[in-house]
């Protein structure tokens, strides 16, 4: 199916940087929606430049873009294949930005809530040990709008309780926690999103959050821990809500 020549501006409508990011995006987004799928072969280069409006160049960066992230495979004389969703690189934060909504697969939620299972509860131990003052000071703002929030400003809440674990993960000190932050980021976003919270889950949310970052001030390193993996069930029983 082609894609809508409105999703991007013709080459003469502005520099080649903007026509290059405009071009790459719209055809990541017609892969994730499944306008193109997985297996599938894209049109031709002179076929898009033509349907565009873009040069040859433009089309082929797009397409080198796409392959590093994992998007897409050329093959000699035959195309370019869009790769299965697996193979796709989901710590790419552009990935993730084009990806959208697509995000908020149970699928892809249930495995993003397994590496959090492994790493945040470690990674909540490790910044008891590790954090700067500095770092739980900004932890501790990043709770104080999550618990000051209004009970049904989720878009309050929900910016603050991801930027309460983008934090924690820079808290830890471990630069390969930190590179798992965009995918934990935008998934965590667009399910807190769509989680229909109780009252009376919200409140728990508030509270547990907070003893995390008491148990950070204490550089108690189990409580840290015990409160990262409390968070988790709850997470858990939200995506259970979602599916």
């Amino acid at each position: 199916m082609p894609l809508a020549s409105t999703d991007i501006k013709p080459h003469k409508a502005g520099p080649r940087p903007r026509v290059g990011r405009d071009f790459v995006a719209a055809l990541a987004r017609a892969i994730v929606e499944g306008r193109f799928p997985e297996g599938s072969t894209l049109p031709r280069e002179q076929d898009l430049c033509g349907e565009f409006a873009i040069s040859r160049t433009v089309v082929r960066e797009a397409l080198k873009t796409l392959e590093s992230k994992g998007v897409v495979r050329a093959r000699a004389r035959a195309g370019t294949m869009v790769r299965p969703r697996a193979e796709w690189n989901l710590l790419d934060a552009d990935l993730l930005e084009w990806m959208g909504d697509a995000v908020v697969d149970a699928e892809l939620l249930a495995a993003v809530l397994e590496a959090r299972r492994a790493v945040e509860p470690f990674a909540a131990e490790l910044a008891a040990r590790r954090a700067s003052l500095a770092e739980i000071a900004a932890l501790h703002e990043a709770w104080v709008i999550m618990r000051d929030a209004e009970p049904h400003d989720d878009e309050t809440f929900t910016a603050a309780d991801a930027e309460y674990h983008r934090i924690l993960l820079r808290a830890s000190g471990n630069r390969v926690f930190v590179q798992l932050s965009g995918v934990i980021d935008a998934a965590l976003t667009r399910a807190l999103d769509r989680a229909n919270r109780s009252v009376e889950s919200h409140l728990h949310t508030v509270d547990v959050h907070g003893r995390l970052v008491e148990a950070l001030r204490m550089r108690d390193g189990a409580a840290a821990r015990r409160a990262s993996e409390e968070m988790l069930e709850t997470a858990a029983r939200d995506l259970s809500r979602l599916r």
